[in-house]
């Protein structure tokens, strides 16, 4: 059961959350002998157990150097923020605090922030919408509140990712009721008050329940992670950020 999904900042980790299994309420650790190249020797590391934080978590981020790790979760409605004293290494997190999104959202579904940690997103299923919070101080959910949202059931109505371009001007949302990927302009960066919807990338001949979306850092690679083939399936975009572009590998 595999749900949200993340990248160190070269693609040389990639963390899955899982919600059922061998490592049930867990973040999957794997290397890649390539960065970002799931095709490439890819092995499994380490699990990092956080139930007694959220029983069914969702969505995942860290911040640029992986010193915090951030777990959404649809039990307790929440952002569980973790501190990692050696980057990207889940076996090194430890919990360290919380922030409910509870009044915005009961089921949250993925996570994002922007390049400095003061922009939170938080994405809805059951509102579908993206949540957005301001921090005060970078990556730290403590000192976040609430200062927008979009509205996106135009779009889709079970999300199960998101991601935003590396200046924050495009906006990418997975789900599986449409079994595609939307993406969107946002005239002003990291303000989803200002998102316009572009165009949608089908995946439903690879995936038909997403539930996790990433890019590489240059927007030409995109996965999507599902519980229905559970795999992840990777895709090439010819032009960088532009998923009318996307071919599968």
């Amino acid at each position: 059961s595999p749900l949200g999904m993340a990248f160190n900042t070269d693609g040389t980790k990639m963390f899955i959350v899982s919600d059922s299994g061998d490592h049930a309420d867990s973040v999957l650790e794997y290397t890649l002998d390539t960065g970002f190249d799931i095709s490439d020797n890819l092995t499994f590391v380490d699990a990092k157990d956080v139930s007694d934080e959220d029983e069914t978590p969702r969505g995942i981020a860290f911040n640029a150097d992986g010193t915090k790790m951030f777990i959404v979760g649809a039990d307790d409605d929440d952002v569980n923020e973790y501190a990692c004293s050696t980057g990207f290494d889940v076996s090194a997190c430890t919990f360290t605090d919380n922030f409910s999104v509870s009044s915005d959202e009961n089921a949250p579904s993925g996570i994002a922030f922007n390049t400095d940690g003061t922009k939170m997103f938080v994405l809805g299923d059951t509102g579908n919408d993206i949540n957005e919070y301001a921090c005060s101080t970078g990556f730290d959910v403590s000192t976040c509140r609430s200062v927008a949202d979009k509205d996106i059931s135009g779009q889709e109505a079970r999300s199960g990712g998101m991601a935003f371009s590396s200046g924050g001007t495009k906006m990418f949302i997975a789900g599986y009721a449409g079994d595609d990927v939307n993406e969107y302009t946002l005239s002003t960066a990291y303000d989803v008050s200002t998102a316009t919807f572009v165009d949608a990338f089908s995946i439903l001949t690879h995936e038909g329940k997403i539930t996790g979306l990433a890019f590489d850092t240059n927007g030409n690679h995109m996965y999507v992670i599902g519980q229905g083939g559970v795999e992840i399936n990777e895709y090439y975009l010819t032009e960088p950020w532009d998923v009318s572009t996307a071919y599968h590998k």
